[in-house]
């Protein structure tokens, strides 16, 4: 197909955060004299934008209080950079190089439930911010995942027609936001996390290289 603009998901698809972002999460709630299991606030975090996951954590876990989103998304830095070491190490190596390749044939955007400043940080560690045509974080678009809203708004920015555009997720929620926006999907399944249900998906991969790239997508 002549693909109009790649639109990635990032945690779980370009870096291999969702796991860290949950035990820092349960760091987080410990901190604040509350308790939390592992296995737990994970489904909370995959999938999910950071607005619903902040609105999920306050309903579950009262002792957060009464912070807004983009307060606890700074407190919660803290823990995750305990845990992270070098942003470097987080990046799926595979993912990245196919990313090269999808921006050297189309504009390429991050579509993310992250904070944007957290989207632009990642993709610098991945070494690819030169290559993002466009980033949307949290609260940047109407709803969150499984709402095709932030996959449709990233089109019309990027000036690209729903079905010419390839959405690269690994979760049930960002594949279902795919699919219901129209376009074709690359579902990403790398186990070791919970089970994600990608039907509609075009394409399902343990790895992102495992696509005949040159022969699935031609130039614009």
């Amino acid at each position: 197909m002549k693909v109009g603009a790649f639109l990635f998901d990032l945690d779980g698809t370009l870096i291999d955060s969702e796991t860290l972002w949950a035990r820092a999460i349960v760091d987080w709630i410990a901190s604040r004299g509350g308790s939390a299991a592992l296995d737990t606030v994970l489904p909370v975090v995959i999938g999910h934008s950071w607005l619903d996951i902040d609105r999920i954590l306050h309903a579950k876990w009262p002792c957060l209080g009464e912070t807004a989103p983009r307060e606890d998304a700074d407190a919660l830095r803290g823990f995750y950079a305990a845990l992270a070491g070098d942003p470097r190490e987080l990046c799926i190596p595979e993912s990245v190089a196919f990313f090269r390749k999808a921006a050297a044939v189309a504009p390429c955007a991050i579509v993310s439930g992250s904070p944007h400043d957290d989207i632009v940080l990642a993709a610098e560690a991945c070494g690819i911010r030169d290559k993002l045509a466009l980033v949307l974080g949290a609260g940047e678009y109407a709803a969150g995942k499984p709402s095709p809203s932030g996959y449709l708004k990233a089109a019309e920015i990027l000036g690209a027609e729903p079905a010419a555009c390839v959405v690269v997720e690994d979760s049930t929620a960002g594949v279902a936001s795919g699919v219901a926006a129209g376009m074709k999907v690359v579902a990403l399944d790398r186990g070791g996390t919970l089970p994600q249900d990608h039907a509609g998906a075009t394409w399902r991969v343990k790895s992102l290289l495992d696509l005949d790239f040159e022969k699935e997508f031609a130039r614009a």
